[in-house]
């Protein structure tokens, strides 16, 4: 399965361990506290003090779970990342294009968060080298789990062939990177309902021809939607 190349995020320990269920949620206290106060401070400006201060735990309990400061980012990747996994296993166990289209237009789980956290990261992002790095590599290792969602749905004929699926999955990507870049500086709506506005905007042009006809001629019509579509 591809998410064995995936760093793992937050999991949920067993409910019989007492010790690893409090461990984890010490973790994910850390993890919430952290994202918090890059949201309202920024990423730069944020100290481990401060979280561990937030999160009402010793300073060196930040160092039992997270190595640095860039490591609560990385964790946050890891779980957009778990979500185009889990879309991919979608895809193969059924049809192609609700996967995808719910993995758009949640945006890889990010429809939840705040502008104010998605512009801290961004911004950390673009100030700090060793998260720069770490972006690139998301984007690459997202790139070529949706590459293969897409070459299951023209393997399927749901998704055009006359373009690569790599080049779909890249064009998909920068589309919706820029959805959350632009709704993150000016969120005039909820990004989950801009993010559903542009992939309504982008399905008709991923369509294989014949469903890319009857999709055209339900909106002319008003006819509802074919789910699978």
């Amino acid at each position: 399965m591809s998410s064995s190349t995936i760093p793992i995020p937050y999991k949920q320990a067993p409910r019989g361990n007492r010790r690893e269920r409090r461990r984890a949620e010490t973790r994910e206290r850390l993890f919430r506290a952290a994202l918090d106060l890059f949201a309202k401070h920024g990423f730069l400006e944020t100290t481990v003090e401060d979280i561990t201060e937030a999160a009402d735990v010793g300073k060196g309990t930040f160092f039992n779970y997270f190595p640095t400061k860039e490591h609560v980012l990385a964790t946050f990747g890891a779980q957009r990342l778990a979500e185009i996994d889990r879309a991919l296993d979608r895809a193969r166990a059924g049809p192609v294009l609700p996967a995808l289209g719910e993995l758009a237009t949640d945006l890889a789980g990010q429809a939840t968060e705040s502008p104010a956290l998605l512009r801290a990261i961004y911004a950390a992002h673009a100030s700090c080298a060793p998260v720069r790095a770490e972006l690139q590599k998301r984007l690459k290792t997202g790139r070529q789990l949706v590459t293969q969602i897409f070459q299951i749905a023209q393997e399927r004929g749901e998704i055009r062939r006359d373009a690569s699926a790599a080049e779909l999955a890249r064009l998909t990507q920068v589309v919706l990177l820029g959805v959350a870049v632009a709704w993150a500086l000016n969120p005039d709506s909820s990004l989950r309902r801009t993010a559903e506005d542009v992939w309504a905007l982008l399905l008709p042009n991923l369509l294989a021809g014949k469903k890319r006809r009857l999709h055209a001629g339900r909106r002319r019509t008003g006819a509802p939607r074919d789910k699978r579509s």
